[in-house]
Formats: C-alpha cells, structure tokens, sequence
C-alpha cells in the first residue's frame, strides 16, 4: 500500500545546472522525491529568458500530479552561483548575463508564485543535514561536492552558513578546485590513488582550517566513494553522501519551507 502525501506536506523543488533543470515533488516529513523526478536539457544559451521558461515548463508538469502542492504554493530553486539576497553574484556553468541578476524576480515573475533561489551546494548540504548522512551531528559539517568543481556547504548544529566557497580556497599557489575536482582527476586523466593524494591534500587542510565533526561527500563521484574514501587518512570522520542526485531538489524544496513557514 502506497504511502499517502499532503499538498500542505509537499513542496516543489528545482535544481538547475550547466547540463540539466530537474525537479521534482519533495515530501517534507521524509524528505524524499514522490514520484518521478522531472529534466529538461539547460537551454543554449542559458539566458535568464531561457533558463526561466524551462523552469516554468518543469513546474508546470509537476504541479499537474496527484501530490503536487497548491498551484499558488512556494518553489524552492537552487542555482549554481553565490546568493545573496536573491541576487547571484557569479554564474558557474551557465551564461554571464546571470551575474548581478536578481533572480528571485525573474523566476517570481515566470511563475506567478513565490520561489525561494539558494545555492546548489548550500542546497544538497542543508538536505543531508536534515534528511541524510548528516541528521543529528552536532558542531560542523561540511558538505563538499566533487564534480565539475568544488561545491561546499558549511552546517552547524543543523543550521546552514551560506555561500562558503570552499572550493576556492587556494592551495599550493592554485585554486583547489583546479586540481582536485571530479573533472580534474579526468582532465588530468589519473588514477584513483593519484586522485587520493591530492584529495588528501586538500582535506588535511580544510580539516586543519574548520576542524570538523564530520565530512560528507557529494556529487556523481560519491558512487565511487569504495575508490578513494579509504585511502584518506584524516582526524575527522568521512563518508559519502545519502540522497545522491535528488539532494539539491530536496534541500531547494526544504528551504523554501522553512522561509515561508511551510515547516520548521
């Protein structure tokens, strides 16, 4: 017998990146995708104008379900830039005219409803946060992404710091993300133990500057955490991920729960 989901339970989210727009219909209690997830190809080029109309495209389908929340509700959207106030301060992955850009509007507007516009790191970490391998740890998490970059999310005692770009952090005269991306170990075309070391590198010192309680591990390579996890020797204890590729929509959806007083 399938579970029963309340409108007043669920929420859409949105995750937008440089390749794809998913969404799906996020229930609050479980945090989990009911259904389906919803993907449209990221239009090229990938305007605000564009990217908008696909969203609207997206939200339109979901809303349309049998669990999908009231036509007027909230859409939580997650974005692959720095957020401050609704305004995106840089654009990865998708066209520069997205800099500066108050994108809370342009998808307001597109949707004639309200949307709440996050991070998509900050999203997938608060998910794991509050529905993943984080639940229930107390002091700092850092969530950090490996994939085309280094996305990072920063929790502490449940609550989201956001927009800190650990991915950037200089190390040994470069970008970190530079070298030990997802991309990078194909770029560079290295094996997995090569990849460890410079993983370790890069942990040993984002351990030694935060101090965490625990490290968790995002993005498409999280599947092949068995490859490189192990040969990391660090204080703190690190695992992969829990909610794979649905964590940004679900931690979009959360967020704008919790900013319009769907849930706590």
């Amino acid at each position: 017998m399938s579970k029963k989901h309340s409108p007043k339970t669920t929420v859409i989210g949105i995750d937008i990146g440089g390749t794809g727009i998913k969404g799906g219909i996020v229930d609050l209690e479980s945090g989990q995708v009911v259904g389906e997830r919803f993907r449209i190809p990221t239009p090229t080029p990938s305007t605000p104008q564009n990217v908008a109309k696909v969203v609207k495209e997206i939200v339109d389908e979901l809303s349309g379900r049998e669990h999908a929340p009231a036509k007027d509700a909230p859409v939580g959207i997650t974005f692959p830039a720095i957020i401050a106030h609704g305004v995106s301060l840089s654009a990865a992955n998708v066209d520069q005219s997205w800099i500066n850009a108050d994108v809370d509007h342009i998808f307001s507007r597109e949707l004639g409803r309200d949307v709440q516009v996050m991070n998509d790191a900050d999203a997938a970490g608060l998910a794991e946060a509050r529905y993943g391998a984080g639940k229930d740890v107390k002091g700092t998490v850092l969530v950090i992404t490996l994939g085309t970059g280094i996305g990072s999310a920063f929790i502490f005692n449940g609550k989201l710091i956001p927009n800190v770009e650990l991915g950037h952090l200089e190390l040994d005269g470069h970008d970190a993300e530079t070298k030990a991306s997802a991309s990078a170990r194909e770029r560079d075309d290295i094996s997995w133990d090569e990849y460890a070391v410079r993983l370790q590198r890069y942990f040993s010192h984002v351990e030694f500057l935060f101090s965490p309680e625990l490290f968790i591990i995002g993005g498409g390579i999280s599947k092949r955490s068995e490859d490189y996890l192990p040969q990391l020797d660090l204080r703190t204890k690190i695992i992969p991920a829990e909610l794979a590729n649905n964590a940004g929509i679900v931690g979009g959806a959360l967020q704008a729960a919790v900013h319009f007083k769907i849930t706590k």
